[in-house]
């Protein structure tokens, strides 16, 4: 039964995305124009999925995206045009890879900066291990700490 079950989620899981554009109204006529909308609409991050572009997303926001972007295309407009008019709307957030820039400097260097801390942490914690041994007890010491076990 849990193989039946298991089979049923992955053949869910591969339909799913499969759905995303389900009015076939919504497709343009042209081959590689609709080419080139499913290209730049698959560099757009659907706003409410947020990890999705609007290609494999099924939302509402990301279906009126789509047509914008068909609408765009069928317009002649450039694919470069296109993706400014999304982020002058949405901002830098809409695209599933923003640039490198001032405003994203840290988003992109974050990952360096991490592997930085966490490399001086490893480094910070064998100091700490290859200290110098404590100190032998002394015979004062040594017969507190006998009295102590004994009780």
């Amino acid at each position: 039964m849990t193989r039946l079950a298991a089979a049923l989620v992955v053949c869910l899981l591969l339909v799913g995305p499969a759905h995303a554009i389900s009015d076939p109204a919504e497709m343009l006529p042209d081959r590689q124009q609709e080419a080139r909308a499913e290209q730049i609409g698959s560099q757009l991050r659907c706003l409410v999925c947020q990890n999705e572009s609007i290609e494999d997303s099924g939302a509402d926001l990301a279906r009126d995206l789509r047509k914008i972007v068909r609408q765009r295309v069928a317009a002649g407009d450039s694919n470069r045009a296109i993706v400014a008019w999304m982020v002058a709307r949405y901002g830098n957030f809409v695209r599933l890879k923003p640039p490198f820039d001032a405003t994203t400097a840290l988003l992109w260097g974050s990952p360096v900066l991490a592997l930085l801390v966490a490399g001086g942490v490893v480094i910070a914690g064998r100091g700490r291990r290859n200290a110098s041994p404590p100190r032998p007890l002394d015979g004062g010491e040594e017969a507190r700490l006998r009295t102590l076990l004994e009780q």
